[in-house]
């Protein structure tokens, strides 16, 4: 089922989520709706705040990206419980959006390596390293279930200057393809 994308402004998208459990009642039927959500509006990643689920859960496919650049080497996961237990590497600027966010992107500085521990679906542990794109979009998503926006890293001139869309997002007047709650629509 494709559920509503929570639009920025939204209380739960600034909440740190909780920790997910192994009896939370149909989760396999939140993660089958997060992923026909996600790929409905064209996303590589999605987390549960983003739905209106303060819980630590967020999946990523960034195979879809490799279809248009073989250089990226891309996989699809679900996190339960994510620690980024190391970020290393030099800092790299990449242009981020964000579902959440819709028409706003921008240049984010993060470091181009991680190690992260987290639950898959089964809650199986791992413990991985990644780099490049894939450890890009696995802070982006992990930075949702700890509360924070990419709109947070800009330089406070650029925050300036999309203050004015930021508000328009918060009262759902844009126009997207996918369904969003807005804040003002409680």
């Amino acid at each position: 089922m494709i559920l509503p994308v929570y639009a920025y402004g939204q209380r739960v998208l600034k909440k740190k989520a909780t920790a997910l459990t192994k009896d939370f009642e149909k989760l396999d039927e939140l993660i089958s709706s997060m992923w026909e959500t996600m790929y409905n509006a064209k996303g590589i990643g999605l987390a549960a705040p983003q739905i209106g689920k303060s819980i630590r859960l967020f999946l990523i496919d960034t195979e879809q990206l490799s279809e248009e650049e073989p250089s990226i080497k891309g996989f699809k996961k679900v996190f339960i419980n994510a620690e980024i237990v190391e970020e290393t590497g030099k800092e790299e600027s990449f242009e981020e959006g964000c579902l959440s966010i819709p028409d706003i992107r921008a240049d984010v500085l993060r470091l181009s390596k991680i190690k992260i521990k987290y639950q898959d679906e089964h809650f199986d542990f791992f413990e991985e390293s990644f780099d490049g794109i894939n450890a890009r979009v696995i802070q982006h998503e992990y930075d949702h279930i700890e509360g924070k926006l990419f709109t947070e890293y800009l330089q406070p001139l650029r925050k300036r200057l999309i203050k004015r869309k930021l508000e328009a997002i918060k009262k759902g007047k844009i126009k997207v393809d996918y369904r969003m709650r807005f804040a003002e629509q409680r």
